[in-house]
C-alpha cells in the first residue's frame, strides 16, 4: 500500500498527551521496518476519544479502538500483513462489491447497484457521532472485551485497517485495500468512521444511516457483499430483516468475518 510519512517514530517529540503505551511493529513475517501503530497499555475509558481526535490528526495520526480481549490477544498476534495490502484508491468500490456479490449471491441474483442516500449533506457531524459511539462502546456494557486506544498513520478513517495490514476478513478477501475502498465510499455517502477493530471484527459509526426501509434494503445488499457472514449467520438470514434491524436509523454498523 502507498503510505504517507509515518510520524510514529517521532511520537515522543510531537507533543501529544497520551496515556502509557507503545509502538507495535509485529507482522506475520516478523518486525516491520517502522511502527504500524501506537497502542495504549490500559483499558480505554469514555471521553478519551474526543481528545485524541482533536490533536492526533494534525500530526498525521488517526485514533481507533482495538479489542485485545476477545480471545485473540492484541495486534501483535493478529497476523498483520501490511506488505500485502494494495492502495484503496486503486479500486472502484462498486466493482469490488459487485465482484463479491457475484461470488456470494445465490440463485444468480443480479447485482442491484450502490445504494443512494438523500440526506448525506444534512447528516450529523461524523466526528461527533464517532465520539458518541466510542463512548458507548467504552461504558462497560458494549461488545468489546478489552478496548484500547490506538493511533494509526492514515489520512482517512477508511484506510486504517489497510494501513496496519489487518487481515480480519482474510476468509472473504485477503487484500484489505479492496475493503477500504468500500469504506471510503461509505465515508462519502453515509458519513462512516472506522472506530473499532478486533481480530476479525470491524465497527464503524454512521452519521447518515438509511432513513427509509427502501434505502436500508438497498444498502443491505452492499453489506452482504462486503461481509456475507453478517447475514448468513444472523437470526433471520434475509436482507429485509437485516435492513430493518441492523441498518435503519442505526448509528453504528458491526461486521464479523468467520
Amino acid at each position: 500500500m502507498a503510505t504517507l510519512p509515518n510520524p510514529l517514530p517521532r511520537l515522543a517529540s510531537l507533543g501529544l498527551q497520551l496515556p502509557p503505551g507503545g509502538p507495535v511493529d509485529t507482522t506475520v513475517d516478523g518486525p516491520w521496518h517502522e511502527p504500524l501503530l501506537w497502542l495504549a497499555d490500559e483499558r480505554s475509558a469514555p471521553g478519551g476519544w474526543a481528545a485524541l481526535r482533536r490533536t492526533a490528526p494534525a500530526v498525521g495520526l488517526l485514533p481507533v479502538v482495538l479489542d485485545v480481549g476477545a480471545g485473540h490477544g492484541g495486534p501483535e498476534r493478529w497476523e498483520l500483513m501490511p506488505g500485502e495490502m494494495s492502495y484503496p484508491g486503486n479500486h472502484d468500490p462498486e466493482e469490488v462489491l459487485e465482484e463479491f456479490w457475484d461470488e456470494c449471491a445465490q440463485e444468480d441474483a443480479d447485482w442491484p447497484g450502490l445504494a443512494g442516500t438523500d440526506h448525506a449533506d444534512d447528516a450529523t457531524d461524523p466526528e461527533s457521532v464517532a465520539s458518541d459511539v466510542v463512548d458507548s462502546l467504552l461504558d462497560g456494557h458494549g461488545p468489546l472485551k478489552d478496548p484500547r486506544f490506538a493511533l494509526v498513520p492514515a489520512r482517512r478513517s477508511a484506510d486504517i485497517p489497510t494501513a496496519i495490514g489487518w487481515t480480519g476478513p482474510a476468509n472473504h478477501d485477503n487484500d484489505t485495500g479492496r475493503l477500504s475502498a468500500v469504506l471510503r465510499s461509505w465515508e462519502e455517502r453515509f458519513g462512516i468512521r472506522v472506530v473499532a477493530l478486533g481480530f476479525d471484527t470491524l465497527l464503524v459509526s454512521v452519521a447518515a444511516p438509511p432513513r427509509s426501509p427502501a434505502e436500508a434494503e438497498a444498502l443491505a445488499a452492499e453489506h452482504f457483499a462486503f461481509c456475507p457472514d453478517n447475514i448468513w449467520q444472523g437470526s433471520d438470514p434475509t436482507l429485509p430483516a437485516y435492513a430493518e434491524h441492523q441498518l435503519l436509523n442505526q448509528p453504528a454498523w458491526h461486521f464479523w468475518w468467520d
